[in-house]
């Protein structure tokens, strides 16, 4: 996505037309027209009050995906109540379809004391709990897998 596009998903999602941005940054409408498409572009300090208008960072406002955005509000507003009623591996499943396959592939537990073992440890040193344990795992392995690539 162009910053003329972050720029106007950002202001469509605020829900605020290109005269009220207009209004609060003290320019003309069609400097926000010409910012939205391209034209040319708002200045650091521009940008800076854009953002907060917004309620984004600088950096977010920069790189508005307004998928993404969506997405994070969901999980932020997802109840724990509600995610243990999501079947997650169903779910990633449709994505990534060796979810369903491993397990007539892989010997669970052959990885399963490995694991186990690195989750205790965890828990030990640093006094995390089950969940912040596989967590903080998952995300080392995720990190290792792109580091190595």
């Amino acid at each position: 996505m162009n910053l003329g596009n972050s720029l106007y998903t950002a202001r469509k999602k605020s829900g605020l037309s290109q005269e009220d941005v207009a209004n609060k940054l003290g320019v003309s409408r069609q400097t926000i027209s010409k910012w939205e498409t391209n034209e040319t572009l708002p200045d650091i300090c521009q940008s800076k009050r854009m953002a907060q208008l917004y309620h984004l960072s600088l950096d977010e406002l920069i790189d508005f995906d307004m998928d993404i955005k969506e997405i994070e509000q969901m999980i932020e507003n997802t109840t724990e109540e509600t995610q243990k009623k999501i079947d997650w591996t169903k779910l990633w499943s449709k994505k990534y379809p060796v979810l369903t396959t491993y397990q007539q592939e892989v010997s669970i537990e052959e990885y399963s004391s490995q694991l186990k073992e690195m989750i205790n440890k965890l828990k030990k040193k640093h006094g995390y709990n089950n969940v912040d344990a596989m967590l903080v795992l998952k995300d080392i392995l995720a990190h290792t897998i792109q580091i190595s690539e």
